[in-house]
């Protein structure tokens, strides 16, 4: 981290205040956007030059020709029209819009690199504005490592547009061909006479001029390139080291009231009777509401429960303490995770739906010198992220205005108006900054309840949950069982390759009933595998889901790789081959791979196979180059091992390398991590290996730690204790990332470096001890060390 990115020097950028609005935080609402094919000009003070005086370019001396509709309205990604991004005020302050949720990723410096590059901005004068959420601005759903994916190509258009609107408007003025005219750091050069006129100058006369079409804008070469694939700094980290920036939990409106929600313990479980009196004597308690029971399916519907208002959380919180319910237990009352994990390994024992084949396994397998198999199991996780979920409402007659920190605006707005019955066009969501997500507010359940208690109330509501409630109401990542089985000649090479995957479908949280994955989820490492073995075959069994399943960061990519990653090891193991060049082999030669031709179903991330093919060259890049990085073979001390595993999802490639050391004892190190991402084109190069680093942790402690548990329907763990999460001394000692130079379409980096994390490490300890371990936790959160003994496999 540099020191312009934690505020010890000023950062080159200035973001808008978020304490000139009520309440503390910058939107741009539908009010203050302006429709039309120009530019949204503000502000009202001219930038002056010490050694040139600027003429002051008046529209209305001006023969401005008449400009139609924006041609820009429909490009790939969405509408480019640069009106929708860009704004820029006579001081030559440029206000870029994102319209994506900011959550430590770094996106708002993203989208403002992007932009500013194709307009030749000026950096110190740029400012981000947060977009409320609209379908103006297009997909705002913030998940699945895709907000430059989308928006690149786009919002590359939108600057470059509007470059050259701002050069039109200068020669218009000096009346002299637009040829004659450059731009850079926000002035409009003259090549005849050395005249300049900044951005803000020619602002108002832009704003008038037709946009051009996409067939006559030029964008830049990646050589020119002067923001995009740098080392820019953050634009919010020096907001947050300094204490400004707003969170959905710091929101705070006139009038406003607090609330905290006691929920039924288990999914679809009811109110029963309720005694309130020792709740309404505590101090600052204002009084209780009782919300509506939920019904299948899950959806983004409040859990139901009884919510205490006070006058502030705190009182809240107290007076929850006091409450007295009985519940009444639901359809999920018997639901228990350890028996539920036995039937789900039953069930992948069994054969399943076919949802990708290759050649004739059976025969294959029953042909072969050697046969392995393997089962592995996943638990239940919780996303956890450090800012539990907030939001605040406020109604106005039958206008619903929302801050909180939510992933997809969009969605939250049209939840608000399935669930409350009103116009969506009544209805404001304003996105806060969110501390951290990985997939949790993606669900707007809790915008839902402060506006439900808001409405009953008759004032501004708050809801606030604690990290107990987010543990144990939350939307979890699957768990799932696997089984594995090969088929090796007999000089180990693998002709036969079956896998079964059996786990509860995030499709239950939205249809009743469901109880067989979709195709993305089975695209998540296992209908994609990318190994060149002659006869493969991938099915799926059913499971039904009792608790609210949702996404968690890389989703079914951690399951599935940690068993396929895990099982190349075991393939190496049992062939005597090394376990780098076996997996090399695995992969095979250059090739380009489309599952669909397979009989999969293959959705690829959304992402074209045309443009966003699985490459098997780029697989083998990376897997080389973290194995030269590790320095793979070298001789290692006694209890230290080496684990090496690949994978590419959301469109990006990742391999990893970890040495672990164990001692005797189990007490478990990590000397270092050695990681190569071909991601494509990447925006920034800094942020992006802070994310290749969290990803990996984030990865990690789930690995070691993480395991949601259900005893009676309801989730056992409550906080960090129980739930518990890598700490920073556990963190590996060293961490090397090359990000590989690429020049195809960007692809995702919030996601990628995590699902590679857990069969690395397995694979580590395997070498190190011994050991095979195929069920995750590797440790548990009631332990601290592995459980090393003389059994081969746990």
């Amino acid at each position: 981290m540099f020191l312009e990115d934690i505020g010890i020097i000023p950062s080159r950028a200035k973001i808008a205040s978020q304490a000139e609005q009520s309440p503390s935080i910058i939107n741009l609402t539908r009010r203050g956007f302006v429709a039309g094919t120009g530019l949204f000009v503000v502000g009202i003070t001219l930038a002056g030059c010490s050694s040139y005086e600027e003429p002051i370019v008046d529209p209305d001396s001006l023969a401005i020709p008449k400009a139609g509709p924006s041609p820009l309205t429909e490009v790939s990604g969405g509408d480019a029209t640069p009106a929708l991004w860009i704004a820029i005020a006579e001081d030559g302050t440029v206000k870029i819009t994102c319209h994506r949720s900011e959550m430590g990723q770094q996106v708002w410096t993203a989208m403002a690199q992007i932009i500013a590059d194709e307009l030749d901005a000026d950096w110190d004068n740029i400012e981000i504005v947060q977009a409320e959420g609209h379908e103006r601005y297009g997909d705002q759903d913030t998940d699945g490592s895709r907000s430059v994916r989308y928006n690149f190509h786009r919002l590359r258009l939108a600057g470059a547009a509007m470059k050259q609107m701002l050069i039109s408007a200068a020669a218009l003025y000096w009346e002299t061909d637009p040829a004659q005219c450059s731009a850079a750091l926000g002035q409009v050069s003259n090549r005849e006479n050395s005249d300049t006129l900044s951005y803000g100058n020619l602002a108002k006369v832009a704003a008038k001029l037709q946009v051009p079409a996409e067939a006559d804008i030029v964008i830049k070469e990646p050589k020119d390139w002067r923001f995009i694939n740098t080392e820019m700094p953050s634009l919010t980290v020096p907001k947050i080291t300094q204490g400004e920036g707003q969170y959905g939990i710091d929101i705070h409106v006139p009038d406003m009231v607090y609330a905290v929600i006691t929920r039924p313990p288990q999914l679809f479980g009811r109110t029963g009777s309720v005694a309130d009196a020792k709740t309404l004597a505590v101090s600052g308690v204002l009084q209780t509401v009782k919300l509506p029971d939920a019904r299948p399916p899950a959806l983004y519907q409040a859990l139901g429960g009884v919510a205490v208002v006070g006058i502030d959380t705190w009182a809240a919180i107290q007076g929850r303490n006091a409450l007295e319910i009985q519940w009444l237990d639901g359809p999920n009352a018997q639901y228990d995770s350890e028996e539920f994990r036995r039937a789900m390994e039953a069930n992948a024992r069994r054969p399943g739906t076919v949802r990708r084949s290759r050649g004739d396994v059976s025969n294959a397998l029953a042909a072969a010198d050697k046969t392995i198999s393997a089962e592995y199991y996943a638990p239940h996780l919780s996303q956890s992220p450090m800012e539990p979920p907030a939001a605040t409402a406020r109604w106005t007659g039958d206008n619903l205005e929302c801050w909180a920190c939510v992933q997809d605006p969009q969605s939250t707005r049209q939840t608000l108006s399935d669930l409350l019955k009103i116009d969506k066009e009544n209805i404001t969501v304003h996105t806060t900054w969110l501390g951290g997500a990985f997939g949790r507010k993606s669900k707007p359940d809790f915008v839902v309840e402060a506006a439900l208690i808001a409405k009953q109330v008759g004032k501004p509501v708050k809801v606030t949950w604690t990290r107990e409630d987010d543990v144990r109401h939350g939307f979890y990542h699957s768990a799932s069982a696997q089984l594995l089985e090969a088929g090796l000649d007999s000089e180990g090479r693998c002709n036969a390759y079956l896998h079964r995957s059996v786990f509860p479908t995030i499709g239950s949280t939205f249809t009743a009933g469901q109880d067989s994955p979709s195709d993305g989820e089975m695209g998540m490492g296992a209908t994609d595998v990318p190994f060149a073995i002659p006869h493969l075959q991938v099915e799926s069994g059913k499971a039904k889901g009792h608790i609210r399943i949702g996404w968690l960061r890389s989703v079914a990519n951690i399951y599935h790789a940690f068993a396929v990653q895990s099982f190349a090891a075991e393939m190496a193991h049992a062939a005597g081959r090394d376990q780098k060049d076996y997996l090399l082999d695995l992969i095979g030669g250059s090739r380009l791979i489309d599952p669909n031709m397979e009989g999969a179903s293959y959705p690829n991330y959304g992402g074209a196979v045309e443009e966003y093919p699985i490459d098997s060259a780029r697989l083998t890049d990376v897997t080389e180059r973290a194995a030269k990085m590790a320095n793979w073979g070298r001789k290692l001390d006694d209890g230290h091992g080496l684990g090496i595993a690949v994978h590419r999802s959301f469109l990006s490639y990742v391999a990893t390398v970890i040495e672990v050391k164990v001692a005797a004892d189990g007490t478990l190190t990590i000397p270092g991590i050695w990681l190569a991402v071909d991601a494509g084109t990447v925006i920034n190069l800094r942020h992006t290996k802070a994310q290749m680093e969290g990803g990996t942790i984030f990865g990690l402690s789930n690995a070691l730690y993480g395991e949601i548990t259900v005893k009676k329907g309801a989730v056992v763990q409550d906080n960090f204790p129980t739930w518990r999460v890598m700490r920073m001394g556990e963190a590996p000692k060293a961490f090397e990332v090359d990000i590989i130079a690429s020049s195809a379409p960007p692809a995702g980096v919030g996601e990628p470096p995590t699902p590679p994390a857990a069969p690395a490490l397995a694979n580590a300890i395997f070498n190190a001890t011994g050991q095979r371990f195929r069920t995750l936790p590797l440790i548990g959160a009631n332990r601290s060390k592995l459980n090393i003994s003389a059994k081969t496999t746990i």
